[in-house]
């Protein structure tokens, strides 16, 4: 691919050099609370849409050593991609802890509780990674440690929660979905 080609099929608006990125703690109501505060503290950068492909959004996301970004989860319809930018951690998946360092690409396909992740820093300083995935209409997140769901979907760019539930309870907040 000749660089003519490439400047053809980005703009300048669509570069984004990551190291340059100021991250940000959820705002409110997303932020952790109660006991998942303790142990959940994404600081995040939305990396925008991805250009020329609606379906694909990006963050930058950066864990204090000991945090998580987000519960155990998989999604049924969303796949993600994961890169490690800096600093050391673990993935788990499904049944099994991976470890994770600088330069690792990571895969999570859409599906039921063997598709399960979560990004945990283990390092003792920062991590920072790129979390890119599909943006369908609408999706439904398991947690397996918890039991819980949620369904939501994802209007203008910004998520727009649904329902959050137990299989055998009512509605509960997001935050309870780290709690189990």
């Amino acid at each position: 691919m000749s660089l003519p080609l490439i400047q053809r099929a980005c703009t300048v608006s669509s570069i984004v050099n990551v190291h340059e990125v100021q991250v940000h703690p959820l705002p409110a109501p997303y932020a952790p609370t109660g006991r998942a505060a303790e142990t959940h503290a994404p600081l995040l950068a939305r990396l925008a849409g991805i250009p020329g492909s609606p379906q694909l959004g990006a963050n930058l996301v950066a864990l204090a050593p000991g945090k998580c970004a987000f519960p155990f989860h998989s999604h049924r319809v969303s796949d993600e991609l994961f890169y490690i930018v800096s600093g050391a951690g673990e993935l788990r998946f499904g049944e099994h802890i991976h470890p994770l360092r600088e330069g690792d690409f990571i895969a999570c396909h859409a599906g039921g509780p063997e598709a399960a992740h979560q990004i945990r820093n283990t390092g003792a300083s920062e991590l920072r990674y790129i979390a890119i995935g599909t943006n369908p209409p609408a999706d439904i997140a398991e947690y397996p440690d918890s039991g819980k769901f949620k369904t939501y979907s994802l209007g203008d760019g910004t998520s727009r929660f649904d329902a959050t539930a137990k299989m055998d309870e009512d509605s509960s907040d997001y935050w309870s979905l780290a709690d189990g």
